[in-house]
């Protein structure tokens, strides 16, 4: 993602680059199995030429290639670091089957009219424009072909147990200072008028669970880690004495032989245009 326009950097989270590989890996694989049941009821097909915007290292675009094995999957993603990541562990697929684009999803440089299907998985939440990007992801596809965009809105996020009491107005300050740097942790709902007026048609909308005791407890424990909001504690977004409760209702949750934890995650469709 291009850092002028996207409030996302790898390089700079707070639990470090190894901690947060392996954040993304869970959050990518956990819920990969109804993603691509979803992704399969709106249209995707082995065979398609596929474009994966906002790709990083690469877990989800493994996943295609290994369920769309006759497709060519492009991988674009503005962080070098990542596109690298991705390249490396990806380096035994050969070029017909897959193709790296280090470019802007403002500005990626793909000829017009080409992919039968694009897929934006958690990138949208962190763009200052997201019109301008569904636009362009529009031209890259041809007539008919469809955009689907998976991501939050932490309005309606899930729910834990024990709760973490705290985590609610937390969540409302991050989204309020994401709001500040241009992104919106609340897209989830706005996403099938934004489709819609980015010129798509016959705009759907689906949502995904992921339950802990569905997917296991670990890849929750990872989103959750205290260490992800240490930053924000540092910065002043949130206070002490919130960030103090946070860690004792986290250091409950993740020691409690009851906890399980619940995550939605919002799918919608578009196509474009014949």
């Amino acid at each position: 993602m291009d850092a002028r326009h996207s409030t996302y950097t790898f390089q700079d989270v707070p639990i470090g680059a190894e901690a947060e590989l392996q954040r993304l890996k869970e959050q990518a694989l956990m819920g990969w199995e109804k993603e691509h049941r979803t992704l399969k009821s709106f249209g995707l097909a082995d065979g398609m030429k596929v474009l994966e915007v906002g790709s990083g290292p690469g877990f989800v675009t493994e996943k295609l290639l290994d369920n769309l094995p006759h497709s060519e999957i492009t991988a674009l993603d503005i962080d070098d670091v990542l596109l690298e990541k991705a390249k490396h562990m990806l380096n035994h697929m050969p070029e017909s089957r897959l193709k790296f684009s280090h470019a802007s999803v403002y500005n990626t440089n793909l000829p017009d009219n080409y992919f039968d299907f694009a897929i934006a998985r958690l990138l949208f939440l962190h763009l200052h424009n997201p019109l301008e990007a569904a636009i362009e992801i529009m031209r890259v596809l041809k007539p008919g072909g469809k955009l689907v965009i998976i991501d939050i809105d932490e309005g309606v996020f899930g729910a834990i147990q024990p709760e973490l009491d705290v985590l609610p107005s937390i969540l409302k300050k991050l989204a309020q200072r994401q709001a500040s740097r241009g992104g919106n942790r609340n897209i989830g709902r706005s996403l099938p008028r934004m489709l819609t007026h980015s010129g798509f048609t016959d705009v759907d909308m689906d949502a995904i669970v992921q339950h802990s005791d569905l997917h296991g407890i670990e890849g929750f424990k990872k989103q959750f880690d205290i260490n992800r909001f240490a930053g924000f504690y540092k910065n002043g977004v949130i206070t002490q004495h919130e960030y103090d409760e946070l860690n004792k209702s986290y250091e409950n949750f993740a020691h409690s032989p009851d906890a399980h934890a619940m995550m939605l995650f919002f799918m919608a469709c578009g196509t474009k245009p014949v």
